[in-house]
């Protein structure tokens, strides 16, 4: 990215190196004869692979890490124990989830979102016990987290229409804070 005279130039070398082209096969004249490939398997098995499969690295790695030593104070694992653990917690949090033993003082953002927009329109302290039993909250609790959270409301006498060069309309507002205008 950027312009291009930012960019640092790549130097390639001037020589070639003495490695290169040592990948290459060799080009081998039609007069030397044509190369017979070298069978990939054998049907018995050749004093080679019998040495290659002794592998006297591996044997020496093996006698020096010695026997095996076996921990017998190990608890065994049962995995019919553990899949039944999940079953149980997995269908008690289905329960708890369902709407009918919901938790007291417990929400999802959404559901929190429309009890504290449902709160701004609330008239009587009466209204506001209702509301907080829908939701399953106490009321104390619902009025102490109101003191600091609250859904996005819009102060219309801050919005402002402008349009830019290329037609397109843009709105700017100022958010406001709105509680419930509860009687006394």
């Amino acid at each position: 990215m950027g312009s291009s005279a930012s960019k640092t130039a790549r130097t390639l070398p001037k020589e070639k190196s003495s490695w290169a082209g040592s990948r290459t096969p060799l080009k081998q004249d039609s007069a030397q004869g044509i190369r017979h490939p070298r069978p990939l398997a054998f049907e018995n098995k050749t004093d080679a692979v019998e040495a290659d499969a002794k592998d006297p690295q591996f044997m020496s790695k093996l006698s020096q890490l010695g026997p095996v030593r076996v921990d017998h104070h190990m608890r065994s694992v049962r995995p019919a124990d553990y899949v039944q653990q999940m079953y149980h917690s997995r269908l008690q949090s289905e329960v708890e989830a369902l709407p009918s033993h919901s938790t007291r003082n417990r929400l999802l953002a959404s559901s929190l979102s429309e009890l504290l927009e449902s709160r701004k329109t609330v008239k009587s302290q009466a209204e506001l016990q209702a509301l907080a039993e829908q939701y399953h909250v106490d009321v104390s609790k619902l009025d102490e987290l109101a003191k600091t959270v609250n859904t996005p409301s819009i102060d219309e006498s801050t919005v402002v229409r402008s349009t830019n060069q290329d037609g397109e309309e843009t709105l700017t507002m100022m958010a406001r804070w709105v509680g419930p205008k509860l009687e006394t």
